[in-house]
Parts: structure tokens; sequence; C-alpha cells
């Protein structure tokens, strides 16, 4: 249950923050822009990129899909009309033209007035979601969402080159390791001093 230890930590991070407003092209070394009827930007965090789309029917589902750094991913749907509830857990069923996940667990989360759920997959799934025309989703034998993937494999390999201009201007970014983890500490202040 590797993905249901990592889901908790992709909301505390506030993942959706990135929906509205990706970090300034100056601080990431990376413009958001649109591919294959998508949106790919950096997220704020600078731990990687996302991908995103809205579509158009009940509730304006968002579906957005996150690559970090590390190779790990999230997706995250959100709609204005599902009930789940921030930190309800889930087991739905992700059928892909190209792969599938059954009783899959996912979190559920609310931004921007939509609810919906995050979840993480194996390394592999970016794959699949590129080679995939469509993607279902069920809870049992209940509908959740059907939608179309068309534009994802140019999508997702411009994720990829974003992870990767987000990963080269990463370090430049990161604090000095001369600065102590803890500055105010009292062995921080002698050593300041000497």
């Amino acid at each position: 249950m590797r993905e249901l230890a990592q889901v908790p930590t992709l909301l505390s991070c506030g993942l959706l923050a990135a929906l509205c407003a990706a970090v300034p092209a100056s601080a990431q070394g990376y413009s958001a822009r649109e591919v294959g009827g998508w949106t790919v930007a950096a997220s704020r965090d600078g731990e990687g990129c996302f991908l995103t789309r809205t579509y158009a029917g009940a509730g304006g589902t968002t579906l957005l899909l996150g690559l970090d750094r590390d190779g790990s991913n999230h997706l995250t749907l959100l709609n204005a009309n599902w009930s789940i509830k921030p930190k309800e857990r889930w087991k739905l069923t992700f059928k892909l033209s190209s792969g599938g996940y059954a009783d899959h667990a996912v979190v559920g989360m609310a931004s921007d007035g939509k609810k919906g759920f995050v979840t993480s997959f194996d390394a592999k799934f970016p794959a699949h979601f590129a080679a995939s025309k469509a993607i279902h989703i069920y809870r049992g034998d209940v509908p959740v969402e059907q939608l179309g993937l068309a534009g994802s494999g140019a999508a997702v390999a411009e994720l990829k080159n974003c992870v990767g201009v987000v990963g080269s201007a990463a370090p430049e970014m990161r604090r000095s390791d001369r600065i102590p983890k803890d500055p105010f500490a009292p062995e921080s202040r002698r050593k300041s001093r000497d």
C-alpha cells in the first residue's frame, strides 16, 4: 500500500495550488504552455510539473497528472457535483486503453469549490496515460468518470520535458549546505560567534 502512504503527503503539500498559478518562469526555468489541449506547467513547490484539463459537462471535471523529479506521479480528479469528503479513503478501478488498475486506493480532497480524490501509481502510469485514448474510473459497478485523453501523448512528453527543466534548475534553488539546519539552536549561535 505504498500509494496510501504517499497520498496524505500530497494533500499536505497543497498539490492543487498549482492548478491556479505556476511558479514564475524565471524561478523554474519553464513557462506554462498548451500542448494537445492540455496545460503543462511547473508546480509551485519546484519538485516537478503537472498537466491538466477541465472537461465540459456536469460538474466540470478537472483532471491533473503530476510528475515529480524523483519519478513519482499523482493523479487528481475534481468535480463540483461530487460528495466525497476530504481524507475519505476509497478503492476505485481505473481502466485505460493501455493498462488498468483494479481496486486502487484513493483519498478524498477538496479544492476551488470542487471535491474529488488524489492517488499515485507505479512508474508505468504516465506511459499508460500517454498511450491511452480514454480513462474510465469505477467505484465497483458505479461509473465515476469517463474521460477522453486526446493529446495526452504529446502532453506527457512535454510533462517529462518540464520535469527535466525543473530538475536542472533545482540545485540553484536549494538551500545552501553551509546554513545550519536550525540557525537558532544554541550550538549554531556559538559557531557563528567564532
